[in-house]
């Protein structure tokens, strides 16, 4: 029973081996494109490919939001995502709405 014990252990351990790097591996979505604002100061800061449905606090509050990806983006005037103004569609660009934080929605 030994014999027959140890290859079975050793099966399951190479197994979930194998299940673990390929689940550690995949990526997550992300949005084709970047997320573009501007401070009232006309300084500008981008964010490239953000991922899908995670909270990105911006650097600075933004003047001008423009969303340049390939999905909607909701806009947040506070930081942490919280209180939504709007959501952004694909290639849009609004002013005054003076958002801290961003999510790509899916």
């Amino acid at each position: 029973m030994f014999r027959i014990a140890r290859p079975a252990r050793l099966a399951l351990a190479a197994g979930t081996a194998a299940v673990l790097a390929v689940g550690l591996t995949s990526s997550a979505e992300a949005a084709t494109g970047n997320i573009r604002y501007f401070r009232s100061t006309g300084e500008e800061a981008r964010i490239d490919n953000p991922p899908d449905n995670v909270c990105i606090n911006l650097r600075f509050r933004a003047r001008l939001l423009a969303n340049n990806t390939n999905r909607s983006v909701a806009y947040y005037y506070n930081a942490n995502c919280s209180n939504l103004r709007g959501v952004l569609a694909p290639n849009r660009t609004v002013s005054y709405a003076n958002p801290l934080s961003v999510r790509v929605l899916v």
